[in-house]
């Protein structure tokens, strides 16, 4: 290994049926076979389920339904990311399509004046402006005391969630309906489902409620079918596992973007540079998810809402190009960020193997971005990461974890050191007095130490199977997309090709110069070659020597421009020692420079 001293493990799937054919030896490694294969490679809507099975879900249906028709104030109470935004989308617009004129509006809370989630003086304040009904999405199922708030102000608060509920025992809020679908005897057939996915799942019963039944108006049916492409996009942004029904709404939805009926979502599209394009998971992750998330980070989230509410098309393209403008000061600021935080967090040794998670504060970090950050340093040092801003008279961060470590489940082992947190296993956001920071730190660090070996602190690399280079057909290739969308749970196929060479100088391309082309040949099945693609790969080239031989692990792909396969390559291990290496790679080494690009939790 040669970058950071660390190991980067290669793990295979099952061992297929030897001599099956290479779709088929994913899919069984998968354990896609039988009846399970067809309705994973063909998902059906009418697989999802009743929502009425999610706890409180036909309470808060009936009272939103009831105040719509009775033009009772509404207020949709969203949330600042992808999800949250989504949701808020989602809910406006089935409303409005049952009850045009009801009086309905949307709040999202200030990220930095605010924080995340329901806060007790927004209820007071929205009361005071007239709500009737407050409904928050993607978000609440903690929030006690707003709750508490609410029901003394006489105003109904419907809560839709999806984080992880309060610890057993601890008090869950008391609000008018509170729907999660792992809320306390929940007999919901599926427990993954994101902020977005609730406010869909609210927004059918709503359209079946109003019409009496479950066969609906064709306007109703129309406009649930075009609520899935902003529902897929919070399946995809917040990284929830793209099984089950995520699976069917992610597949649907992404269909459906470029030609949404929301044309604030066109307009995001085509600010994007994707218009005319097919949309997968790998856009929206990369393209269009961070253009929504980006006013949430550095400005305000009510602007993403208003895109995805507006009637007005040339509103529409103001706010996508803006949005696009954020989105590139947030990338300036998430590496300014990222630098300091890998040097604080070597200099710190945080990042040796006896220390298990990283826990840095910092008063010039933007806590809009510190999320993003906090990836990128899981992605780097393979350990949890919590990053805070200090504010003088309060922290404020982020975290993000490995699949080793429920990093919820560290908080509330953590929870005397903290004022206030919540969120994900692997996901989540935390408040602590700054006089805390260093009991807090020491918490985490024992917590880490008792929960995480430093085995778990392996950079891994997952493969599905072997293939031959002769294999990778255009064909099969296509094939292989039939698993897509691709993201958590379902993740890219990846192959391992062994016995390859190094062919050629590996050549430099993009527009700062950063990936790389490198041709690996086939030492087995003839004069075979395989042209592949290296993201950020650039600066390693003088690692490459021109002959070694190699093993690979490659997602196929075939490109955007030459039609041909052209794999993106994630590893590479040498199979014997040469002359020509680079220092301290030896035989059998991982390269483990790896230009895989995988979407990340948007918080």
């Amino acid at each position: 290994m040669i970058t950071r001293g660390m190991t980067r493990a290669w793990s295979p799937g099952p061992s297929p049926t030897p001599g099956a054919p290479l779709l088929d030896r994913v899919l069984e490694v998968r354990g896609l076979t039988g009846t399970g294969r067809h309705a994973f490679l063909q998902p059906s809507l009418a697989s999802l389920h009743d929502p009425s099975l999610i706890p409180g879900l036909d309470r808060g249906a009936q009272r939103l339904l009831d105040a719509a028709h009775d033009r009772e104030p509404i207020v949709i109470y969203g949330d600042y990311d992808v999800d949250g935004v989504t949701a808020t989308a989602i809910l406006f617009h089935t409303l409005k399509a049952i009850e045009p004129n009801a009086e309905i509006r949307a709040y999202v809370p200030h990220r930095l004046d605010e924080g995340y989630g329901l806060n007790p003086d927004a209820i007071r304040s929205l009361t005071e402006q007239g709500a009737r009904v407050i409904v928050s999405v993607d978000c609440g199922v903690t929030a006690v005391e707003p709750a508490r708030v609410a029901r003394e102000l006489g105003v109904d608060l419907i809560i839709t969630d999806h984080h992880n509920p309060p610890a057993q025992g601890d008090p869950l809020p008391d609000a008018y309906a509170l729907i999660h679908p792992r809320a306390p005897g929940s007999q919901y057939p599926f427990a993954d489902l994101c902020g977005a996915g609730v406010a869909y799942k609210l927004a059918w019963r709503l359209a079946t409620l109003h019409s009496g039944s479950d066969k609906v108006s064709p306007e109703l049916r129309q406009i649930l079918i075009d609520m899935l492409a902003p529902c897929a996009l919070g399946v995809i942004a917040d990284v929830v596992p793209l099984v089950d029904e995520n699976r069917v709404i992610a597949r649907y939805g992404l269909s459906m973007v470029k030609r949404s009926s929301l044309i604030g979502l066109r307009a995001l599209v085509c600010a994007s540079g994707l218009d005319g394009e097919d949309i997968d998971a790998e856009m929206v992750g990369f393209r269009i998810a961070p253009r929504l998330n980006a006013c949430g980070r550095l400005g305000h989230a009510r602007e993403a809402v208003e895109l995805l509410t507006t009637t007005d098309e040339r509103r529409a393209r103001v706010i996508a190009e803006e949005l696009t403008a954020l989105n590139d000061d947030r990338r300036r600021v998430e590496r300014r960020i990222l630098e300091q935080a890998c040097e604080m967090a070597e200099a710190a040794g945080m990042t040796a193997p006896e220390s298990r998670v990283i826990v840095l504060a910092h008063k010039d970090w933007h806590p809009g971005v510190v999320g993003i950050v906090c990836s990128r340093l899981v992605e780097r040092y393979a350990r949890p990461a919590i990053l805070l801003q200090d504010q003088g008279d309060i922290l404020t961060g982020s975290g993000r974890s490995i699949d080793a470590f429920n990093l919820h489940a560290a908080l509330e082992a953590c929870a005397e050191h903290l004022t206030g947190f919540g969120g994900h296993d692997m996901a989540a956001g935390m408040r602590l007095d700054p006089a805390s920071l260093g009991a807090f730190t020491d918490a985490m660090l024992a917590h880490a130490g008792d929960h995480l070996a430093e085995s778990d602190l392996v950079l891994g690399l997952a493969y599905d199977c072997d293939a031959r280079p002769e294999e990778l057909t255009p064909a099969l290739v296509r094939s292989l997309d039939t698993l897509a969308p691709f993201g958590r749970a379902n993740p890219r196929v990846r192959l391992r090709v062994n016995n390859l060479r190094i062919a050629g100088q590996p050549r430099v391309f993009g527009k700062l110069g950063a990936h790389l082309n490198i041709l690996l040949e086939s030492r087995d099945a003839g004069p075979r070659a395989i042209g592949t693609v290296a993201w950020g790969w650039a600066e390693h080239a003088d690692k490459l020597p021109r002959g070694a031989r190699v093993d690979a692990i490659v997602a196929p792909r075939i490109s955007d421009y030459s039609g041909r396969v052209e794999p993106e390559l994630l590893d590479l291990r040498l199979r014997e020692p040469n002359e020509n290496a680079a220092p301290g790679v030896s035989e059998g080494g991982a390269v483990g420079i790896s230009g895989s690009r995988q979407p990340v939790s948007p918080r």
